[in-house]
């Protein structure tokens, strides 16, 4: 253990007695000194076991861990991926056409520039009615096939800025191998005014491939030529060679970069669905709130650095309080597909067991996230949040202005949110409890028997970000702050944030046991296994 980490442990010990409500008590302007403003949000920690020394020795933990340093490195372009030894440059997908960044002494800002300019020609086209199906007709629906990155991105986007959303086109998202979820789809889609996007870097990806071979028979057995596949097909992917031999046109294919990751792909081509939801200029705005933060992130001094803060956080409730899992509670609806795209860049990302320098990590890594939309959550797993034995930090997010115009909903919305962290900080006072239980007119000798069961302890807790109005702008400085939140744990924790071996055995062995199930190779297994690879060859 480091002599920083020591210092954090002896201050925890200190501290670890101390509660939340306690600190508002004896520091009343604990609010203004604990929150942060940038990009339309706002970030208040202040409902949090930390005090002012807790955040001074947090962050003496990053200056020692050079986060400023490899924060530097990944947006100048140095290879920061060191397991496949690329750039990590999500963030010069959002870059303005003045900036200069280089990846091997090559600017990659003008193929940036180049590849939205082509998505900008698609978008206009199919929206105009320009570009045209195989029988004349106009494309009314988009199926954009892809799976993790290639679909979690764009598919919470699209989804949340329903309100955004353009007429002229209809977007659907397949991703999951069970053909249910095509068979879904393709029930509501004409495959005359139908475009297919198959979104795959390496255009082998077992699940997408599959689906889009599916697809494409679908299509051939409408009545259509396989010359045709070309005006309803096209293909985001570093592999133009296998996207040709599918059938897509040259000039349909979109690059993908090997230093772009796909969960931070969406502000590439693989944002290609959302442009065709919402428009260019919204796309344009989505990928300027991104840039905000990222300037942010990159200038702003780390005390009062929004993703750094909510990182050092997430350390600190994690590394020292001990606590296993971080829910992620929006309270609003158009974020309902938040928590999902959350948890692949949160687990994928941080979930390692291994440092960069191949030892042992010497601490907890990434929590398990979990999450719904409030106020879904408070009738279902909140209960746990208040009274369970595990404490679950919440990263709550409210919208102060609603896009809808039912007048009354929006107070009772934003006092419900507001009301469960305050309710987890605070926990429950018994005598209040107690004249609550009178009032209701519950008989007194009942009263002294439900206390105990009424009480909760509080002194959990929880985040506030709260954003102006859910715009594209909105959106992005919100992706953009947990995709920096993300790396500065990675760096902390020295793990490598923008690979992910672990899912690779389970594809090999999947790739084994598919062969028996078609009967074209025996492998050994344990007795689990083989007895339902038997159970399944029965039913095939």
């Amino acid at each position: 253990m480091t002599s920083i980490y020591q210092k954090i442990s002896d201050h925890f010990s200190q501290l670890k007695t101390v509660a939340i409500k306690s600190l508002f008590q004896s520091g009343p302007d604990r609010f203004p000194s604990m929150t942060v403003s940038v990009g339309g949000l706002m970030l208040d920690y202040s409902k949090n076991q930390v005090t002012a020394e807790t955040l001074r020795l947090l962050l003496q933990l990053a200056e020692e861990r050079g986060v400023a340093a490899v924060r530097d490195a990944m947006f100048t372009g140095e290879k920061i991926n060191v397991s496949e030894n690329r750039a990590v440059l999500h963030t010069a997908l959002r870059s303005t056409r003045s900036e200069s960044i280089f990846v091997d002494g090559e600017d990659v800002v003008p193929r940036i520039q180049s590849v939205l300019n082509r998505m900008q020609l698609l978008t206009q086209k199919i929206h105009s009615g320009e570009w045209q199906g195989f029988t004349g007709k106009r494309i009314t629906d988009v199926v954009n096939i892809g799976i993790g990155g290639s679909d979690l991105g764009p598919r919470m986007v699209v989804r949340t800025l329903r309100r955004y959303w353009l007429k002229s086109v209809n977007l659907h998202f397949v991703s999951n191998v069970d053909a249910h979820d095509l068979e879904s789809v393709l029930s509501r889609v004409n495959p005359e005014t139908t475009l297919f996007i198959v979104s795959s870097k390496s255009f082998t990806t077992k699940e997408t491939i599959m689906n889009a071979q599916s697809a494409r028979q679908w299509f051939l057995d409408s009545g259509a030529d396989a010359t045709d596949v070309r005006k309803h097909f096209i293909a985001v992917t570093a592999n133009v060679d296998e996207a040709e031999s599918f059938g897509v046109h040259e000039a349909n294919i979109f690059p993908m970069w090997d230093w772009v990751g796909g969960r931070y792909s969406v502000w590439s081509a693989i944002g290609l669905p959302v442009m065709l939801a919402v428009g260019v200029n919204h796309f344009m705005e989505f990928l300027s709130g991104a840039h905000t933060m990222d300037v942010h992130f990159k200038e702003a001094p780390l005390e009062r650095n929004m993703p750094v803060l909510l990182a050092l956080i997430g350390i600190w409730n994690r590394n020292f309080l001990g606590y296993h899992t971080l829910a992620v509670a929006p309270y609003h609806e158009d974020l309902f597909v938040f928590s999902r795209w959350l948890q692949q860049l949160e687990m994928e990302s941080n979930g390692k067991g291994v440092q960069k320098n191949g030892e042992p990590v010497t601490c907890e890594t990434s929590p398990v996230i979990l999450g719904n939309t409030g106020t879904n959550g408070q009738h279902s797993y909140f209960q746990l949040f208040h009274q369970g034995t595990d404490i679950c930090p919440v990263d709550f997010i409210a919208v102060l202005k609603p896009s809808h115009s039912f007048d009354k909903h929006h107070a009772v919305l934003l006092a419900n949110c507001f009301a469960q962290a305050e309710a987890l900080m605070r926990g429950a006072d018994p005598q209040k409890a107690k004249e609550y239980m009178l009032a209701k007119g519950i008989p007194a000798e009942r009263v002294e028997s439900l206390l105990k069961q009424t009480q909760f302890e509080g002194n959990r807790p929880s985040n506030m970000i709260v954003m102006n109005e859910l715009r594209p702008e909105t959106l992005g400085a919100l992706m953009a702050l947990y995709e920096h939140k993300v790396f500065v744990q990675g760096v902390i924790w020295n793990i490598n944030s923008f690979d992910q071996w672990g899912v690779e055995l389970g594809k090999a062995l999947a790739t084994n046991i598919h062969k028996e199930l078609t009967g074209e190779a025996v492998f050994e297994h344990d007795s689990s296994t083989a007895g339902l690879i038997e159970l399944a060859k029965a039913a095939l």
